[in-house]
């Protein structure tokens, strides 16, 4: 079953996202498994990633985590910052040695620190292709709701990012008059008090949020690792639960790579085999150029085609050149090609050699 990638700075609404998705899908009756810091380090500790060597250990503790509880029966749901795009290259690898497809949900904090996704210039560009995933939605029947702030932003004002692009304006200072709202008093109700406090209970220092800030790299589609990419701004903006349905459960697993196969088992056998019969080529060969001139076709024991002689060859040069098609084939065996190692050897030389 496939994994799903939580990716943001702190205070991005990522553990709440993942509440969410989780709740979402075990209604539909999957099996869904939350990894996060908590999970891992026992109590949630934001001074990990003020250690170098501590933040190390714990991406391997996360990734771990990750492999022990991938299977086709399970949705993974990793929650944690995920701001290294080597990490979640990492990632992608296991997804594509399970065979199960990924995705990734990057949460953005409107008005806050991205690293990396807002653009200075964006006003100066007015012509940069950027479009806007979030939208405010505080005007109903043409009057602005409360926020849960004392500063309201246009639509053009909030960050947006998409493919790993953002921009981002000043924001615009509304009047009092217009954030009062006619049948309420207050700026803030209880509820939206509560929604607007931080999901996470580690505190994270300005210092330390502005070094995750720095080191932090935003996902881009482009890069295979991070697709499918979905964007979500704020805790205002829904979740697209059936886009990531789709990405998850319609969509293909990425396709394995020769180094995240198993190798496939052969006979004890084969290898003995192997380097008798290549061993007997190269001493025929060693022989047989002692009263060759170049020109000559040298037929060596074994095999049923001849080999051009061009040039003397050393013993060290054709060791090395066995020791390659070796390793080669032990990466394919296969018992029908037996009778045949000794003239694909012999291939192997005439191309290496010219």
């Amino acid at each position: 079953m496939p994994l799903v990638v939580f990716c943001g700075l702190p205070y991005s609404g990522k553990s709440r996202r993942a509440k969410e998705l989780r709740g979402a899908l075990a209604a539909e009756g999957c099996a869904v498994h939350v990894v996060d810091d908590a999970s891992v380090l026992g109590t949630e500790d934001a001074t990990v990633y003020d250690d170098s060597a501590r933040e190390k250990a714990l991406r391997g503790a996360l990734r771990a985590s990750v492999e022990r509880r991938l299977s086709r029966h399970d949705v993974v749901i990793l929650d944690s910052l995920n701001y290294i795009k080597g990490f979640r290259y990492e990632l992608y690898c296991l997804a594509r040695a399970a065979r199960t497809p990924l995705c990734l949900v990057y949460c953005v904090r409107p008005g806050g620190p991205s690293g990396g996704y807002q653009v200075a210039d964006a006003e100066e560009n007015p012509r940069q292709n950027v479009s806007v995933s979030w939208r405010p939605r505080g005007e109903e029947g043409g009057r602005p709701q409360a926020a849960g702030i004392g500063v309201l932003r246009e639509p053009q004002a909030a960050s947006s990012v998409v493919n790993g692009r953002a921009q981002a304006d000043a924001p615009k200072e509304v009047e009092p008059e217009e954030t009062r709202a006619t049948d309420s008093p207050t700026l803030l109700t209880p509820e939206s008090e509560k929604s607007a406090k931080p999901v996470s209970s580690a505190f994270y220092p300005p210092q330390l949020l502005e070094a995750l800030t720095l080191r932090f790299e935003a996902p881009d589609s482009r890069n295979r690792w991070d697709r499918p990419l979905f964007t979500v701004v704020g805790l205002e903006e829904p979740l697209p639960l059936a886009k990531i349905r789709a990405a998850l459960f319609e969509n293909r697993a990425p396709p394995p790579h020769q180094s995240t196969q198993s190798q496939p088992l052969a006979s004890g056998s084969f290898l003995h085999q192997l380097d008798q019969i290549t061993s007997q080529v190269l001493a025929g060969l060693m022989e047989a150029q002692k009263t060759a001139v170049p020109g000559d076709l040298l037929k060596l024991p074994g095999t049923t085609e001849h080999l051009r002689f061009t040039r003397p060859l050393t013993m060290a040069e054709l060791t090395r050149l066995r020791r390659q098609f070796i390793s080669y084939t032990k990466m394919h065996p296969n018992k029908e090609n037996l009778p045949q190692l000794a003239n694909m050897f012999l291939q192997y030389l005439s191309q290496s050699l010219r």
